[in-house]
């Protein structure tokens, strides 16, 4: 049975230029869950106060998705390419328990 894990991408300080190399690649990946009804959300964090931050970029991502274990999870959220490009400096996976809505 899967479960949805959390996984919180937090991005190295000015890694606009990385970020915007890599997001087709990483885009796609989430594109696969999601046409296998495993993506419950997915997104950045602006690192400013706006849904637009412009050159202030983001902080980082977050992408809730279900997998079949914690180690599961955790070898495709290394396999990110926003990990390869040097966008991510620390990914944690966590299991996430879905209540509201």
């Amino acid at each position: 049975m899967s479960l949805y894990y959390a996984i919180i991408g937090e991005d190295v300080p000015d890694s606009l230029e990385e970020r915007l190399a890599a997001r087709p690649a990483h885009l796609e990946r989430l594109a696969t869950l999601q046409s296998a009804g495993r993506l419950l959300l997915a997104g950045p964090f602006p690192a400013i106060d706006s849904t637009d931050p412009g050159p202030a970029c983001f902080s980082g991502s977050l992408i809730v998705a279900a997998f079949d274990s914690l180690e599961a999870a955790r070898s495709w959220a290394d396999a990110d390419p926003y990990i390869a490009a040097g966008v991510y400096a620390r990914v944690t996976v966590k299991p996430f328990r879905k209540v509201l809505p």
